[in-house]
Order: structure tokens, then sequence, then C-alpha cells
């Protein structure tokens, strides 16, 4: 599943959905509270939070509060603790953290790209040996090179400045998540164009997010920036890594399954997204779907209709979702679960072993109970609590 459009405005205008991790309720203040925590006092509690290994916690805990104010999300302890395992998880902290054998998987994914180009790899070398805007060679810069950001710049001279690099890349940058939360640069780059940005772009939105500030901001935006109607904030660790609602989707999907007895994959993908082309591909979720329709009383289009609200709130509403599993309980004579972690498996030349999203959203959700253990019993500015 790519990575899913938001509509941050509804987030604003409810006040409910300020608290949107705490298990699926609105935030409530106490009624001894006056007002709510002072930046400074949210500040203070993220450095409280923060691992204890981790260097400069006050420049950390200003660009992280500053991101909360700037995106209007509730900075209670469960959605900090929610950002910093994340943080934790992909990057321990480091604003542009090192990746092992990056020169190595560069050169190779060149390579790859130019063969399927049916490219020489001499053509290639002879390219690569060509001097790049900073006055070294290109090969040279990649030998060097240790984090995404300094590869990031490297793809940029060489599709911006070398032929056979808009060729190879076809003008689009493989470097396609960065920063300490690991976001999408894709996504960044689409909140920023309906959103805005709270700092001022001093090169690009893409090299904003290998910045603490910008990292940390557009991660959060992806991580809580979107009302989900999830029990357990486990289901959001899933969606970072597998898209915006996979987990509510997967749910849908075991649902259809249950329904028809056909399998499917609980991915997250209701529909086929097929770019560029003028007629989509009915995928194999759909097609299940469709099988329901005559007892469900939908027809083909008004399934597809439902189906492509897969990527936002409003799929909730609709008929499908709700007929679905309405018939689904009472085949199998139970209450189904509303989310599930989806089952895909982890693909990228930065990783070596078999991982899924399953185990990124569970390793992910231990750091945050570990953070959350770390809560005092009395924080500065915590007089909000979680309705249940």
């Amino acid at each position: 599943m790519g990575q899913n459009q938001m509509n941050l405005s509804r987030l604003g205008a409810a006040s409910c959905l300020a608290s949107l991790a705490l298990v699926g309720g609105c935030a409530t203040r106490s009624p001894l509270s006056e007002a709510p925590p002072t930046p400074a006092e949210v500040r203070a509690r993220i450095v409280t939070l923060l691992p204890a290994a981790t260097r400069d916690r006050p420049g950390w805990a200003a660009d992280i509060q500053a991101a909360f104010a700037a995106l209007e999300i509730e900075p209670a302890s469960e959605n900090l603790c929610a950002v910093l395992a994340v943080t934790e998880q992909e990057s321990t902290f480091d604003a542009d953290p090192a990746v092992p054998g990056l020169a190595r998987i560069a050169r190779a994914e060149i390579d790859k790209r130019a063969a399927s180009h049916h490219i020489p790899k001499f053509a290639v070398a002879a390219a690569l040996t060509l001097k790049s805007p900073n006055g070294k060679r290109y090969d040279e810069r990649i030998a060097g090179i240790r984090t995404e950001s300094q590869l990031s710049r490297i793809y940029e001279d060489l599709i911006g400045s070398v032929p056979l690099g808009s060729r190879i890349f076809a003008n689009a940058n493989p470097v396609r998540t960065g920063g300490p939360m690991q976001v999408s640069i894709a996504f960044a780059e689409q909140h920023a164009r309906a959103h805005g940005y709270p700092y001022e772009v001093a090169e690009s939105v893409r090299r904003e997010v290998f910045t603490r500030r910008g990292g940390m901001y557009f991660g959060i935006a992806h991580l809580l920036g979107y009302p989900a109607r999830y029990r357990q904030m486990i289901h959001r660790f899933a969606d970072f890594n597998a898209g915006m609602y996979a987990s509510r989707n997967a749910a849908f999907q075991q649902a259809v399954s249950l329904a028809t007895g056909i399998p499917l994959a609980y991915d997250g993908d209701l529909v086929v997204h097929d770019a560029g082309k003028s007629e989509r591909r009915i995928g194999t979720t759909e097609r299940a779907v469709r099988s329901l329709g005559k007892r469900l009383d939908l027809s083909d289009s008004r399934i597809r209709r439902d189906l492509d609200k897969g990527d936002n709130e409003d799929f909730e509403e609709t008929l499908l979702y709700r007929d679905v599993f309405e018939l689904a309980e009472k085949i199998e004579r139970r209450p189904l679960p509303r989310a599930i972690i989806p089952q895909i498996d982890l693909h990228s030349p930065k990783i070596s072993r078999k991982l899924t999203t399953e185990w990124f959203a569970k390793r992910v959700d231990e750091r945050y109970r570990r953070c959350l253990a770390r809560i005092p019993a009395k924080l500065p500015g915590t007089a909000v609590k979680s309705a249940t």
C-alpha cells in the first residue's frame, strides 16, 4: 500500500480527535485543570520520556513539541510515547542515521536500473567518473556515502546534470524515505502542498525530511495526524509502516474472506492502483466483494465507489463496510475486529532478512510500552486524562 492522502482539516475541526491515539476516546480535562500545558511544560515532559542515552534531549524535545503544536495534536503522554517509540525504532534518535553498506546498495541500484534500460556497465562506469557539482567524481562520492541524505543529493545531482542519470532514474529520486522517523518523502511533499510547513524551506521539502525538525514534523503528521477509531496504538504503528487505515482495511478484508470463503491477503489494499492506465484492473479484494453483490444488494459500480473510500475515514460510513461486517458476523456468530495488523512482507535493498509489518508494529509497541512505564506519577502539565 502506498502512502495515503490525509485530511488534517478534520483533525483541527474536531476537538474530540485532539487525543488521536487514546483508545478511540476523546481527551478530557480534569475539573481542576485551568489551562493546557505550556510549551515549556510539554518540552519538559518530552525530556523526561526520551531514552536516557539520547543526545541533545532539549533539542529533540523542542522540535517534537513544535511539531505537535503546529499540527494541533494533543501532546498527551501516550501520543508523545508513540512518536518516541517510532523514532527510536527507525533511527535511535539520529536525524540522519547511517545505513550499513549503503555505498554497495547504491551502486547495485544504479547497475540494476541501468540494466533495465539496456545500458551496458561500461557506460555507467564512465558516467560515474564525471565530476559532480561539488567537484568530486560521482563514483568517489558514492564510495564514501553513509546516510540516505547524502545518497539523495547524489541522485539529485545525477538526475540534474548527467544525461544518463535522468534516463536511469526517469527523473525520480529512488530514495523514498528519510529522516529520524523514516517518513515517506512523497507523503511529506503532499502534506506540505496541502497544509503548509511551519518552517522556511531553504532548499526543498525533500531535504527538510532529512533534518530533525522536518523529519519529526512530517513523521508525526503521518503517525497521528489523521482520525482513526483504533482501540490500540499498535494499529497506528502498523499503519505507519503499511499506509494510513491499512489496519482497518485489513480487518475488512478478513470479514470479506470469512463471508465468502475466498482466501485474501490481509494487506490493507482494497483496490488496485494502476498509475497512468485508463482502465483500472479489478483486484482480488474487489472481485471477492463483488461475489457478495446480490446478497448485499449492491451493484458493482456502488461497490467500487465505496472501496475507493478506503484511503480515508469515510469508508467506515459506507453501506459496503457496514453490510459486509454484518453479514460476516452473522455467518461467524461472533463479533469481528475492526482492526488487525496487515500481513505484509517488507522488501527493500536495506533489508537483509525477512521482516514484516507485524514485526515492525510489535517492535515499536514494545518500545511504546517501555516509554509509558517511564511516565512519572506527576509531570508538569499532565492534567489531561483520557476518557474511557
